[in-house]
């Protein structure tokens, strides 16, 4: 059987959600959790947990920090988003960085996006 949920990581997702990032709180309070389509945080897909997901739009939201954009996370980063796509998803990472300094712009993308899904 091929699953798309790993139970052996809830917990893991759990202490996620309880312990989101500044910039993971600032998307989720401020836009993610109003928004009209269901987005679920830190969300356990395959053997893999994403920031944000939303099954209506086969969207995946990351967030990603500065140990994304060093080798290993490149690597790795690479590896998950190809895992994630196979399964007919959409990766779309933002760096953390455009959070804190174009809030809006990045809503207004997830927004033409989500939109251009539905």
């Amino acid at each position: 059987m091929n699953r798309k949920h790993n139970p052996k990581l809830t917990e893991n997702a759990k202490t996620l959600r309880k312990n989101m990032t500044k910039e993971e709180r600032h998307l989720w309070y401020d836009f993610l959790r109003t928004y009209p389509v269901r987005f679920l945080r830190q969300k356990v897909i395959d053997n893999y947990i994403v920031d944000f997901y939303c099954h209506e739009a086969r969207l995946i939201i990351e967030l990603d920090g500065s140990q994304h954009y060093e080798d290993k996370g490149l690597l790795k980063d690479k590896i998950r988003t190809k895992h994630l796509e196979e399964r007919n998803l959409t990766v779309l990472h933002i760096p953390n960085s455009e959070i804190n300094s174009n809030f809006d712009g990045v809503c207004e993308y997830i927004d033409l996006f989500v939109k251009s899904r539905l």
